[in-house]
């Protein structure tokens, strides 16, 4: 059964949902060569979707799903090409969505950790609950938000499929050269040992606490051979934006040894996550949480919350802590750092966990989801 699926592409370019709809995409392209894929995009992005293959066609369309008369105009764009389903990769469905649709919830963390109650909000609170609800399919990057799909909007289990996300199979590549790696390293004046966050720095990344984590583990470290030097590198947003983490890092006194580098190539951040001591992510709410098996691919033992996704993520292969305790995850950064036989556990076992997720698999399971949506409406008809 050969099938029309349109894929709305526009947030090719963001962090975590542009890794998703790149490398499924890819997946998709190198599984299926009978359906017809109509990928909706900002023409300045077609470029990074050409060569996919000829059953995939290009659909520019402008408008950003922010804008208010996104409502109606997407679904009257859509509407022009018939396909049989349309794949949202996030869960932001315009009001007007023609059905059957299939929708990706990566996490809820705008309904968990945001309660403001404005105008602009609460609408975005009914778009979220109207385009679940309607959808023929909710597909969930984990159980833990399976459950918080179920749990926030009653959404039947039945309709919602758990299919893990995966890494970028570029973690998975050392093409980098140690000449290469101590190049990037010296630009950013690197010279000593370091912790690693990697990640956008909201409030549920509790990064205000890892700061103050830090300093404890420093203070624990201070006569230690290797790490009596040991920094904190954050790559992820800029700390303007985020005036808690000013101000932990101000009353911690670590503002010489604590870095915001912003974002950064992929190239250089594997570079980091290889030179890293630890990857540490003491996040307090996660959808899947790609960044500890970014982690583990580059070979760095990692810890990690004990909360939400991330245990069920990362198994027995990070180090677990309890995000709300700074001194256990101060305890868990000095124990990673100076038990040598369990780093190697740690970086064996990360080795062989991040492996267990692929985007082959990941495609595998989507597809399967579409046939499914495609074959229940048919009989329904």
């Amino acid at each position: 059964m050969s099938l029309s699926i349109l894929i709305d592409a526009r947030h090719l370019r963001d962090f975590g949902i542009g890794t998703y709809i790149r490398n499924l995409l890819r997946a998709l392209a190198a599984l299926d060569a009978e359906n017809r894929y109509i990928l909706v995009a900002y023409r300045e992005d077609l470029s990074e979707l050409s060569g996919l293959g000829p059953n995939f066609q290009l659909a520019p369309y402008e408008r950003r799903d922010t804008d208010p008369l996104d409502q109606l105009a997407f679904p009257w764009h859509v509407r022009h090409f018939s396909a049989d389903l349309c794949h949202i990769p996030l869960n932001v469905v315009s009001i007007a969505m023609p059905t059957p649709y299939v929708v990706t919830v990566h996490d809820m963390s705008s309904l968990l950790f945001d309660q403001q109650r404005t105008l602009r909000k609460n609408f975005r609170r009914y778009q979220f609950r109207r385009g679940l609800l309607r959808a023929e399919r909710v597909i969930a990057v984990s159980h833990a938000t399976r459950e918080d799909i179920e749990d926030l909007f009653g959404v039947p289990s039945e309709r919602i499929s758990v299919v893990y996300n995966a890494p970028d199979p570029e973690f998975l590549e050392d093409t980098s050269t140690r000449e290469q790696m101590e190049q990037i390293l010296e630009r950013y004046q690197v010279d000593y040992p370091f912790l690693l966050y990697a990640g956008t720095i909201r409030p549920q990344k509790n990064i205000p606490r890892l700061i103050e984590a830090f300093a404890v583990a420093r203070g624990h470290l201070e006569s230690h051979p290797l790490y009596r030097d040991l920094r904190l590198i954050i790559i992820g947003d800029e700390i303007s934006r985020y005036p808690a983490v000013r101000r932990a890092v101000i009353q911690t006194r670590v503002e010489q040894v604590v870095r915001f580098l912003g974002f950064v190539p992929l190239e250089t951040l594997k570079c980091f996550y290889k030179a890293a001591a630890a990857f540490v992510f003491p996040s307090l709410y996660e959808g899947f949480g790609l960044p500890p098996l970014e982690a583990m691919a580059c070979g760095t033992p990692v810890v990690a919350s004990n909360v939400s996704s991330l245990p069920e993520v990362v198994g027995d292969a990070a180090l677990l802590v309890n995000p709300v305790n700074v001194f256990d995850i101060a305890e868990k950064i000095c124990e990673v750092l100076t038990n040598q036989s369990l780093r190697a556990e740690l970086i064996a076992k990360g080795c062989q966990r991040v492996r267990q997720f692929s985007w082959r698999h990941t495609a595998r399971q989507v597809l399967d989801i579409y046939h499914r949506v495609a074959l229940e409406r048919r009989r329904a008809a």
